[in-house]
């Protein structure tokens, strides 16, 4: 559901499969036992950089014999798709990588996941055997059109194991893009939002993981991210999830503080989205918010200029080369959950604020009636860098904590 700067907004793992019976192979060598019921976990590393060019990605082999596909990594969506040459006059993106080919792998409209997956208006499921076509809309004016297919994910488990996993995901052969950015250089989308079609779920159905995924996010281009149980650090904040009808991972309600005064903006429902590059407010509290930030600048020596990056952005009394630079100008700002005891979404300066090649700061956080977004609050990669989010799908609950994240998780 993401704004993503870089292309697609929320955009994101692709798991496949080329039978319509879900099948976990292994590998010969570490095969388990016969009837081990096996519970794994998966670690991928992730790369990307907010400032440069606003992508986080990771990488999955599809196919058999495996071929590698670099994937837009998104919480707010449920599919997961790449670029697939299906069709004489499909419309592709630039991408790293060539195109997923299909091999007759196409699933139909009978298939158990094809009703959890967008139909385009022009391609209903009329009949059983009819394809299972799919379409995902993003909020940032990119779409993705495509068929179902099932094909081999291969994957390395943390305990050791080869899984060869037979996924059902998305073969994108129309992507279309007119947003003000350019779209991002990836080879499709990893959704992981909690829908049937998305990998975590599927994962689940297989007996592979529990329905549980996690990523941490460095600012230094490197991370993770995670499907099944790995260790978690003590200390982790926990919050229920929000019902809501997207599939969103969202929290509320919260209030948002600039600082120890009066909250900026009260009772907020928040997503937390890895396909958005920035964060997003409704208009109230993003006004309110801006004023609170401004007035805690009076007196001091910032600037509001016109950088061409962002809409607000500050000059200093001299140009800024690091984020480090400007905390002692900047407050921390809190999301605090009431009805959840000790529970604060901390934001400091680097988590809302962009160094551009200028030497300005600008304000990663946007109004979200620019984006269309209503009375939605995104919370994007910008404010979840240097920070471990957990997401448990079987607890309905939301778990994060600060945590440097440019090394692996031990075992991976």
């Amino acid at each position: 559901m993401g704004d993503r700067r870089k292309g697609w907004p929320s955009m994101a793992v692709i798991f496949l499969a080329l039978f319509l019976t879900a099948q976990v192979c292994f590998s010969a060598a570490k095969q388990p036992p016969v009837g081990a019921k096996l519970q794994s976990s998966v670690v991928l590393p992730v790369q990307g950089d907010i400032n440069r060019n606003g992508a986080l990605y990771t990488t999955i082999h599809i196919g058999n014999p495996p071929k590698p596909y670099i994937l837009d990594i998104d919480t707010g969506s449920d599919l997961t798709w790449v670029q697939c040459a299906a069709a004489r006059n499909a419309k592709l993106l630039k991408g790293p990588n060539s195109p997923y080919k299909p091999k007759n792998n196409a699933l139909f409209c009978k298939d158990p996941l094809c009703p959890f997956v967008e139909k385009p208006a022009n391609y209903p499921c009329e009949a059983p055997n009819d394809q299972c076509d799919y379409q995902v809309d993003y909020a940032d004016s990119g779409s993705s059109l495509g068929v179902l297919v099932r094909d081999y994910f291969t994957l390395k488990s943390t305990n050791g194991h080869d899984l060869k996993l037979s996924l059902a995901f998305g073969c994108g052969y129309d992507q279309e893009f007119s947003g003000p950015h350019p779209p991002p250089y990836v080879d499709g989308v990893l959704g992981l939002a909690n829908g049937r079609s998305s990998i975590v779920s599927q994962l689940k159905g297989l007996g592979v993981t529990r329905n549980v995924f996690g990523h941490c996010f460095g600012r230094q281009g490197k991370g993770f991210i995670f499907f099944g149980d790995v260790p978690l650090p003590s200390g982790l904040v926990w919050a229920p999830m929000f019902p809501n009808p997207g599939n969103h991972y969202m929290l509320g309600p919260a209030d948002l503080f600039v600082s120890r005064d009066a909250p900026a903006a009260t009772s907020l429902n928040v997503v937390f989205d890895s396909g958005s590059t920035y964060t997003y407010l409704n208009s109230q509290a993003y006004n309110a918010t801006v004023s609170l930030i401004k007035r805690a600048l009076e007196g001091k020596p910032w600037t509001v200029v016109n950088d061409g990056s962002l809409p607000l952005c500050w000059r200093g009394a001299k140009p800024v080369k690091h984020i480090d630079a400007v905390k002692n100008s900047f407050s921390p700002l809190v999301l605090s959950f009431p009805k959840v005891k000790n529970a604060a979404f901390v934001l400091p300066p680097e988590a809302y604020l962009l160094v551009t090649p200028r030497g300005n700061v600008c304000l990663g956080i946007l109004n979200g009636a620019d984006a269309n977004l209503g009375n939605l609050n995104v919370i994007g990669d910008i404010s979840l860098q240097d920070k471990l989010v957990v997401y448990d799908n079987e607890r309905r609950m939301i778990g994060w904590a600060s945590k440097y994240c440019n090394k692996l998780p031990a075992g991976a």
